[in-house]
């Protein structure tokens, strides 16, 4: 989701790669001593109060980890520990939307106003709304996403209407499927359509097509839970000059843009499922990754770029308060990456830390 908190190693989104390198992945594999450094880097450097990264080259997987648990404590973060993903939720809910379209229920040309009946402007299509080449304004861009202001409606509850009115009370950023500009609006709306389609709560859908066929058994969809249940790290920012911990917020702020708890494990999983065809039939599996003129590095609620190096990855990024995170494979799915971050009270660049770190696993 495009709540970010004041130190985010996602702040580096895929579109905004510079990492350097001349060979795909080989023989040698990933170097751990790379990787920790890289985490070294974006906790020493400010960038991260604790991280966590899970890491697989196809010979070997591993977890590593760098900085703390709490702010106070010498606690090391967890390496199994939950954390908000933000907007990787997107993959989850696109996933969802295009097995319904496998099944004939939605149709992705189809203007979203025949599921949803006078929404959002009628030209849109379902396609667009998943590829952010709708032109709808992103609501978050009017919350109060300051840690001072946020402070304040930390524990409000949202309604997704709510969400998208904030969106359409605007006129649309540009002509639908002209242009791509990433808009959590468009993830409220698909989420919208699950629950249409199915008649049931988006996150039922979530449970029961994706999380329970795969044991995602540490991955939730909490709603307005505040808490992060099991094991986890805290994220921080400051508030009135002091620190504070955000770890604990209504997540309905980002609902399906972003409110989904998980963990490194259950993200490699899940990608892993999904860039294998494990999760949509062939012709939705073909669509999930195409991009287009006006979309040429975002799929549908997937990102998909070809590195400077060579090597093409398939993900996505997230970022709430207090967490980021990020979610990459190979379309093999033989190197992956998965990685948490909290936020730390004084914020830091972890720019050219996660720049070595890509570069690190995926074109060493």
């Amino acid at each position: 989701m495009g709540i970010r908190s004041t130190a985010t190693v996602t702040a580096v989104s895929l579109l905004a790669l510079t990492t350097t390198g001349t060979a795909l992945a080989d023989e040698q594999g990933v170097d751990r001593k790379v990787v920790q450094q890289a985490l070294d880097q974006i906790t020493q450097g400010g960038g991260g109060l604790g991280v966590q990264a899970r890491v697989t080259d196809g010979r070997q997987r591993f977890t590593a980890r760098s900085g703390k648990a709490e702010l106070d404590s010498n606690q090391p973060v967890p390496e199994n520990g939950r954390f908000r993903v933000g907007s990787i939720t997107k993959t989850f809910v696109s996933t969802v939307l295009l097995q319904l379209a496998g099944e004939g229920k939605v149709d992705l040309d189809a203007p979203v106003v025949r599921y949803l009946p006078g929404l959002i402007d009628s030209r849109i299509t379902v396609r667009q709304v998943l590829q952010h080449t709708s032109g709808l304004y992103n609501y978050t861009n009017d919350l109060p996403l300051s840690p001072d202001e946020f402070e304040k409606i930390r524990y409000k509850h949202w309604e997704p209407a709510e969400m998208v009115a904030m969106s359409t009370s605007k006129p649309l950023d540009f002509e639908p499927g002209t242009q791509w500009n990433y808009s959590n609006t468009n993830y409220v709306v698909a989420g919208l359509l699950v629950e249409k389609i199915t008649g049931k709560p988006y996150e039922r859908s979530v449970e029961q097509r994706i999380l329970k066929p795969l044991r995602l058994n540490d991955t939730s969809v909490p709603g307005d839970n505040p808490n992060i249940n099991g094991p986890h790290a805290h994220g921080y920012w400051t508030v009135a000059g002091k620190p504070s911990d955000i770890t604990r917020m209504n997540p309905s702020v980002a609902w399906a843009a972003g409110e989904i708890v998980s963990t490194t494990r259950d993200l490699d999983t899940f990608v892993t499922a999904l860039a294998a065809g494990k999760l949509l039939k062939p012709a939705q599996q073909q669509e999930i990754s195409k991009t287009t003129a006006a979309s040429p590095q975002y799929g549908l609620g997937l990102f998909v770029q070809t590195l400077p190096c060579g090597t093409k990855v398939w993900g996505h990024s997230g970022g709430i308060p207090g967490y980021s995170s990020q979610m990459l494979t190979t379309p093999d799915t033989k190197t992956r990456l998965e990685l948490s971050a909290t936020s730390a009270p004084v914020a830091g660049n972890p720019g050219d830390a996660f720049q070595k770190l890509l570069n690190g696993v995926f074109c060493s």
